[in-house]
């Protein structure tokens, strides 16, 4: 396992990070296959586990306390918030009504007194900067959180906060989870460039892309990976932004066979390959996909593999930009265009 600073806080950390976002419902994982896959990722040399309180409602966190406890001095600890945990209007957000409570929540069923790093999940175009850095900063100085990140917030986003905060004297994020991959290059464009500028650790999500890089989905095969049972739309290769994919990955795996690599060889070693990635975050459903995903924990790709890739999905590009998360609200409320 490599290990390097997340951003410019000191903490040393795994290239791969054990994202848990499959604990629970989502990706219907028991608590004794949580814990085997924490208790084997600790033993690989895996030192940050990513969780959220909107994963499976809540029940993410639990089964990462559990899994954890008595050793958690061992972790690096992170969740987030922001993202709706009930239908109240204020259950949800970044203001420092919601983000006191959230926080109360997810210390409660993560069973510990502190996270390391508290990241907000989403942009909330409803609060401001200044409201949500003050919250954060008061949060910080009670010691309940170490660090604070944002997630999947767009380049101007990561600009204006981090200028909210030398203004009003807060703390600023510190890192920056975007989604990042082979198939999803658009951040290289505006984000890592301002997330480099800044220097922000970045801890880049989805880096199989929901499964395409992982070698399980090729030309000619069913599709039968579990996100596709739940999300049938981002792998109907009937449509234009899928199809696409599908040819990117099969010339991808020619790369990788060229090589010598597993498609996920290829795919986690292309993100932390670059120099405003600190690590990759990986979501194992079952101690098979942690093996396999273990394998590229050492991984670099030389410059001709890089290049190859680079010829197949060019810098900055991103095959389907509508499925980051990541786009401006105006352009999705057209109330927010017009006058």
């Amino acid at each position: 396992m490599q290990y390097r600073t997340l951003g410019r806080t000191g903490v040393q950390v795994s290239t791969l990070v054990l994202g848990a976002m499959n604990f629970g419902r989502i990706g219907d994982t028991t608590q004794d296959e949580a814990t085997a896959i924490v208790d084997a990722a600790l033993e690989a040399g895996i030192n940050l586990i990513d969780t959220a309180d909107a994963y499976s409602g809540g029940q993410s966190e639990e089964m990462v306390g559990k899994a954890i406890a008595g050793r958690r001095d061992d972790v690096v600890l992170a969740t987030k918030a922001t993202l709706p945990m009930g239908d109240g209007r204020n259950q949800r957000g970044g203001s420092r009504r919601w983000l006191v409570t959230a926080l109360e929540n997810s210390l409660r069923r993560l069973g510990v007194d502190h996270v390391d790093l508290y990241q907000m999940h989403r942009w909330d175009p409803a609060t401001s900067d200044d409201e949500t850095l003050s919250a954060l900063t008061d949060l910080q100085r009670t010691g309940k959180i170490r660090y604070f990140g944002s997630s999947t917030f767009p380049a101007y986003r990561i600009v204006q906060a981090q200028w909210a905060a030398r203004e009003g004297r807060l703390s600023r994020y510190v890192t920056e989870q975007p989604n990042y991959s082979i198939l999803q290059r658009g951040v290289e464009t505006h984000v890592l460039p301002a997330t480099q500028e800044y220097g922000m650790g970045v801890l880049a999500w989805s880096p199989l892309a929901s499964g395409w890089l992982s070698g399980a989905i090729r030309a000619g095969q069913e599709i039968s990976t579990n996100r596709a049972g739940f999300m049938p739309q981002r792998y109907d290769v009937g449509i234009p932004a899928n199809r696409a994919k599908l040819d990117a990955v099969e010339q991808l795996a020619t790369v990788a066979d060229q090589a010598g690599l597993s498609m996920i060889q290829l795919a986690l070693g292309f993100v932390t390959a670059h120099p405003g990635v600190t690590s990759a975050i990986i979501g194992p459903r079952t101690m098979d996909h942690l093996r396999s995903q273990l394998a590229a924990a050492d991984t670099v790709l030389p410059a001709d593999v890089l290049d190859a890739i680079d010829a197949i999905v060019a810098p900055g590009v991103d095959l389907a930009a509508h499925e980051k998360n990541d786009t401006p609200p105006a352009l999705l409320d057209p109330a927010l265009r017009r006058r």
